[in-house]
């Protein structure tokens, strides 16, 4: 069985203004100063736990569980307002159905929780195409291979028919450890180059070009 997993924020969708604003609020809730937007563009993908020791390294525990804390609070408060966009990247959606169509099975791994993800796919209508979603609440944080390797599992593929898709360093170092096809996107958090020297084979301008390399 072929297998396709996707990343999800800035690979799927652009969740960068929901995770910078609610990250904001988290640090002025703790009566800090939030790190600029571009450094937290950096850390989309970690789990919630890393991506705030990244960001606040000389934080003893109990602050980066305060942290954590605050961010999960805001970001549920602006998603039940109405608050949280996270729209799908151009050609995103006729790309998992093609996919889909050609008989690929199709999984995310990301750093989102359970409910962050399935709220995504229900809003997109896209829940009905995956056959895996691995997420932060069970597996350790990228770079580990534990969602790819659950992803695999599930999907019943193997290695050489696998193929991860990220927009971050993180997601080639993965894709890597799992021993898997590693491609990335040009449109994410982190920059082409950054990507191929982490390892991608390739990194897609576009949707279309995304699917000729999956075919190459």
């Amino acid at each position: 069985m072929r297998l396709a997993v996707f990343d999800c924020d800035g690979t799927l969708s652009d969740g960068q203004g929901a995770v910078c604003g609610a990250m904001a609020q988290a640090f002025g809730a703790c009566g800090l100063v939030a790190p600029p937007s571009h450094e937290i563009r950096r850390i989309v993908g970690l789990s919630l736990p890393v991506a705030v020791r990244r960001l606040t390294p000389d934080s003893e525990a109990e602050q980066v569980d305060r942290l954590v804390a605050a961010y999960k609070e805001a970001f549920f408060l602006a998603r039940t307002e109405g608050r949280v966009a996270e729209p799908l990247f151009d050609g995103v959606p006729g790309l998992l159905q093609t996919l889909h169509s050609q008989g690929w099975q199709l999984g995310v791994a990301t750093g989102k929780s359970d409910r962050g993800l399935t709220g995504l796919l229900a809003l997109h209508g896209l829940e009905n195409l995956f056959a895996t979603l691995q997420t932060a609440d069970r597996h350790p944080s990228k770079p580990h291979p534990s969602m790819l390797e659950a992803a695999m599992a599930e999907a019943d593929a193997l290695p050489a028919a696998t193929v991860m898709i990220g927009d971050t360093t993180f997601d080639i170092e993965m894709a890597r450890a799992a021993g898997v096809r590693a491609l990335g996107v040009a449109w994410g958090y982190h920059a082409p180059t950054e990507l191929i020297a982490a390892g991608a084979e390739d990194v897609a301008r576009d949707a279309a070009h995304l699917e000729e390399m999956l075919h190459g």
